[in-house]
């Protein structure tokens, strides 16, 4: 079989420019998830940030990138529209797309599912999160307990401006009382999309070995399929059409 191809994409403005984040992630969030995947049988990795020509999203790294996986926060703005038009047809045509995080508010998570997905409830105060498993069997929960408890973490809340999702795989419960559907997976075309909410920058939630097996075991999910052929537009009939007398 072969690797899966995977390219962490990151906005990587936070880590230049805030101390706190940067002791955090040193070398960036992208190669604290890449540093981790490379570790996984199977798993080919490459990084690319929103500063790289193209947004390191060339037609080169796109046509060997099987899943990528984005995040973003302070700079949606600055992707440009080709780009994300690029990444889309990808997605449809079969790559993997797994967004976290604040990439809830990016312009391909929008285009793909349709929606204002930046609008939902949040507030930074550092509080417990604990994440419930809720489909025990589905591929991206494998090897995880009930539930995954963030000591400290960023609160999103419910309503989360989404189209309900295929499947819904893990439920967030926060300190404070909100809740909010932390893990969705979407079908687009011929494409898989999985968002997964934990990871605000000022936390090492990256760090946390259940956060970085749910990302492994959502790229393992969300790798392209050859799957069956498809034709679009007018076609000859495959059998003989009777005619009327």
């Amino acid at each position: 079989m072969a690797n899966i191809k995977v390219t962490v994409w990151n906005e990587y403005r936070h880590e230049r420019v805030n101390e706190h984040v940067a002791s955090i992630y040193p070398e960036g969030i992208h190669n604290a998830i890449g540093g981790y995947l490379k570790t996984q049988a199977g798993i080919e990795v490459r990084t690319a940030v929103l500063d790289d020509p193209d947004h390191g999203l060339t037609d080169e790294v796109l046509a060997n990138t099987d899943v990528l996986i984005w995040w973003g926060h302070l700079a949606h703005g600055e992707v440009r529209d080709d780009i994300v038009a690029k990444v889309r047809d990808k997605v449809l045509d079969g790559m993997g797309l797994i967004v976290l995080h604040s990439g809830h508010g990016s312009k391909i998570f929008e285009s793909l599912l349709g929606t204002k997905t930046g609008a939902l409830k949040w507030r930074d105060d550092g509080e417990r999160e604990r994440i419930w498993v809720i489909e025990h069997g589905h591929p991206i929960a494998e090897g995880l307990d009930q539930y995954i408890e963030i000591p400290k973490e960023e609160m999103y809340g419910e309503r989360f401006e989404i189209p309900a999702p295929d499947e819904l795989v893990f439920i967030s419960w926060f300190e404070g009382g909100e809740v909010f559907r932390s893990g969705c997976c979407y079908r687009r075309g011929k494409g898989k999309l999985f968002y997964f909410r934990p990871g605000h920058e000022t936390f090492p939630i990256y760090h946390q070995p259940e956060i970085q097996q749910v990302i492994g075991n959502g790229v393992r999910w969300a790798a392209p399929v050859k799957g069956a052929s498809v034709a679009y537009g007018r076609v000859a009939p495959i059998e003989p059409i009777g005619k009327a007398d």
